[in-house]
């Protein structure tokens, strides 16, 4: 079984909860690390192995990105490539995006990836200032 992940979020990096045991995983807060690809690689490689090990169970997927730069967005996109695969196969991947209801920017991104990927079951949630 793989380790659990927790990160403190940073200036420049969110705070990461990758709940293995759980099937939940959690980035929040924002994402401009110096080097997005170092960051973000062994997070991808972690989720990847645990999808490949695990059958049917659900997986829970809570974003709550206020900001994130474009070396960030495509690695997050290589993350949920690995998990809409994983959906694809039959297996329930929920991604709950969560933004502030006056940042269209970040609504956008979610409406983006729930199109560019259909096997995920993508739940956008607003919060109110």
């Amino acid at each position: 079984m793989i380790n659990n992940i927790h990160m403190k979020q940073t200036d420049m990096s969110p705070e990461v909860n990758f709940e293995f045991s759980e099937n939940r995983f959690s980035l929040s807060g924002e994402s401009y690390p110096e080097n997005a690809t170092a960051f973000y690689t062994p997070l991808i490689s972690a989720i990847e192995e645990h999808l490949n090990g695990i059958g049917g169970e659900p997986i829970e997927f809570k974003v709550q990105l206020s900001y994130f730069n474009s070396a960030s967005t495509k690695m997050l996109f290589n993350l949920f490539d690995r998990c809409n695969q994983h959906a694809a196969k039959g297996n329930t991947v929920v991604l709950h995006w969560i933004y502030d209801e006056e940042d269209d920017t970040i609504l956008e991104f979610g409406n983006d990836l729930a199109s560019d990927f259909m096997a995920l079951l993508y739940k956008p949630h607003a919060l109110s200032n």
